[in-house]
């Protein structure tokens, strides 16, 4: 059976949470302020879209494709991305909240997360290499096996990350954050 196909649609203020969201493949779609809090989006598929304003917090993400989507202002709360189809991954964050949420091995290098809450965020063996951390709060984030060759954390802060766990070479870090980067030794920094 195939998947209905939706192209350069909006959908706007659709609580999904209470009417029935389509598995369907999205294409250069708009989902502003739609609520898709505890949906089942597994298997749908989003190519170029952008989500404004949503909630898509404790979503199933089980097999959906996130190609070059764009979350802005979004609640993204326990989101298990590391369930996502990995083939073709690639998502920008802006002024979103991701607390609890998972990247499990995920690769995603060149990603963009802008002003975002990365709270309790795990990232073990996620590869990240040349990314970009604007402006982003790491507290309690989870950094191991992690590739992040190349990436700018250089006004992102709270993170921890052990430079012999993680994969470090070339990333930029602001001189505020080398505790940071010190944790795992022990070392008492004033």
């Amino acid at each position: 059976m195939s998947k209905t196909y939706y192209a350069e649609e909006e959908f706007k203020g659709i609580d999904f949470s209470k009417e029935h969201f389509e598995i369907a493949d999205y294409e250069l779609c708009r989902f502003i302020n739609c609520t898709f809090a505890q949906c089942n989006l597994s298997e749908a598929g989003f190519i170029e879209c952008t989500f404004q304003g949503c909630d898509l917090s404790m979503a199933k993400m089980n097999g959906t494709a996130l190609r070059n989507t764009t979350f802005t202002e979004c609640k993204l709360i326990g989101l298990p991305f590391d369930a996502c189809n990995s083939f073709g991954f690639s998502a920008e964050f802006m002024a979103c909240n991701l607390h609890l949420s998972s990247f499990f091995q995920q690769k995603m290098q060149k990603s963009v997360f802008r002003d975002c809450q990365l709270n309790e965020v795990d990232f073990t063996q996620a590869d990240l290499k040349e990314s970009v951390f604007d402006h982003c709060d790491f507290s309690k984030a989870v950094f191991s096996a992690t590739q992040l060759q190349k990436s700018d954390f250089r006004s992102s802060y709270n993170y921890s990350i052990d430079p012999e766990e993680n994969r470090i070479k070339g990333a930029q870090f602001s001189i505020h954050g080398l505790p940071g980067l010190l944790d795992s030794y022990g070392i008492v920094i004033e």
